[in-house]
């Protein structure tokens, strides 16, 4: 059946997301540019993308809803029902499974009791499958509203969401400090990250990331034993980046 048109947002909240909007707006020499933002910004708001969030971003930038509609659906960054504060991706492509990541993500199903792209009764985890995470070298990768978490177990990872589900603190491997999905959001459409000390904290590539180059330069990386994850040397010690 059709749907009715989508309802408006209350008119202060309006006003506040318009403000913001034409800030984003006006970074562009074509407003239309302005959508992948402005649908992070309506996301900011109500933790995804209603059909209200798409009829403001169609309104602001002159675009129908159906243009509106197929760039939102598009893309799987954009959530289309409302989830958890933290969004924990599991990456399943080749690597990553071949690795443990298809076992982590089963053991995760089971462990939350939800299944793909659902969300843990307490409205804390949504669980998805990812198909990269742009980051084999760390495999298996498990992210956590865009932040990175190497070298994961299907046991390193239930420890990981039972801490985001009781409200302790979890460093990302790499990266910026957790924040929820809706500030990420906020962030992903371009505005400042004003935690302190968040900016700094992005870093750079891991070592893993960069011994090809340090290869391409002609350097020559010591001696390495790799040893399975989470365990040590026959002779207890464990191996550093030098091999030593």
């Amino acid at each position: 059946m059709p749907q009715l048109p989508a309802p408006g947002y209350p008119a202060d909240v309006r006003a506040r997301l318009e403000a913001d909007g034409k800030e984003i707006v006006a970074r562009y020499p074509d407003s239309r540019s302005a959508l992948l933002p402005l649908l992070h910004l309506v996301q900011a708001e109500e933790g995804f993308v209603s059909r209200t969030g798409m009829a403001f971003c169609a309104d602001l930038l002159e675009l129908t809803t159906a243009e509106v509609t197929a760039v939102a659906t598009f893309y799987s960054m954009y959530r289309r029902k409302p989830s958890g504060d933290y969004q924990v991706g599991v990456c399943t492509n080749t690597l990553c499974a071949v690795m443990g990541g298809d076992a982590i993500f089963e053991e995760l199903k089971e462990h939350l009791g939800v299944g793909n792209n659902e969300t843990t009764d307490d409205g804390k985890v949504t669980l998805e499958h990812i198909e990269c995470n742009a980051a084999c070298d760390f495999a298996p990768v498990v992210m956590v509203n865009w932040e990175f978490f190497d070298n994961q177990t299907p046991e390193s990872a239930k420890r990981l969401v039972d801490d985001l589900r009781a409200g302790r603190q979890v460093e990302p491997t790499r990266g910026a400090p957790l924040c929820t999905y809706q500030e990420t959001a906020r962030i992903l459409a371009g505005f400042p990250d004003e935690r302190p000390g968040a900016v700094a904290a992005t870093g750079g590539a891991g070592p893993a990331s960069l011994a090809g180059l340090r290869l391409a330069r002609g350097e020559t990386p010591g001696a390495r034993v790799v040893h399975p994850r989470g365990e040590e040397p026959q002779d207890g010690h464990p191996v550093n980046e030098e091999g030593e």
